[in-house]
């Protein structure tokens, strides 16, 4: 579940990218940005490009500019994948698996409730998502919003307990259209938990933070994808 695909598009990682800063949350390096006397937070969980990338700072301000405190945790310790040529990403992932990534997120969140948080949603992308599905599952969070999935499977789903937005590309090998439907079929299912899934046509896995800039079909449903993302946490979170 962990093709090429995952790593096509690799970001130019940037310490100082984005407008916010760096600071130690529930012991990992974490990006934050937003108001610090927010009560609501967001975790932005990153694919396997980590916490560097600037288009997911990009992102993680704007979301802050909605009113939420967001963070952006270094899940990899300093060793995301910077290229998929040279990489064994089946022993990257032996290091640095969503399971892993699960117990992180949970003592980042711990963290952030012993900062005067009382409500946090959580948005993950392709290795993201597979994390954000969990704390979902155990209630850890209060919304929830997945992007480009990889590693999520039905059985996942049925499990979570949280509002679920899962939006998903046209060419996904990792995260086809057809399983995301499964998906929705699931959240359909539990009349306790709203679900959501769009399908977005003429992208591929990984556009909503890894677009090109000059396509301007991808930026256009990057932009929406993101207006979608925001408006779940807005009606979930506030």
């Amino acid at each position: 579940m962990s093709g090429p695909q995952c790593c096509e598009n690799a970001p130019s990682l940037s310490s100082g990218s984005g407008a916010g800063h760096v600071e130690e949350l529930g012991g990992l390096q974490s990006y934050v940005t937003g108001s610090a006397d927010s009560e609501i937070a967001v975790l932005l969980v990153s694919d396997v490009f980590g916490y560097e990338a600037p288009k997911l700072r990009k992102l993680a301000d704007k979301v802050a500019g909605a009113g939420f405190f967001v963070v952006v945790p270094d899940f990899f310790f300093g060793d995301p994948v910077l290229v998929l040529e040279g990489t064994d990403i089946d022993a990257w992932l032996k290091k640095h698996g969503p399971d892993q990534g699960f117990e992180h997120a949970k003592s980042v969140i711990e963290a952030l409730k012993g900062k005067g948080i009382t409500k946090v949603g959580a948005v993950g992308f392709c290795w993201g998502a597979k994390v954000v599905v969990e704390l979902a599952t155990y209630a850890c969070i209060q919304a929830a919003v997945i992007l480009h999935p990889a590693f999520v499977t039905l059985e996942d789903i049925q499990g979570v307990k949280v509002p679920m937005s899962i939006l998903g590309a046209e060419t996904d090998q990792t995260g086809p259209p057809e399983l995301l439907r499964k998906f929705g079929q699931a959240l359909d299912a539990k009349p306790e938990v709203d679900g959501f899934v769009k399908i977005f046509p003429g992208v591929a896995h990984g556009w909503s933070v890894r677009y090109k800039d000059e396509d301007e079909k991808e930026v256009k449903a990057a932009e929406e994808a993101h207006q979608d993302l925001l408006g779940w946490l807005v009606k979930y979170l506030k």
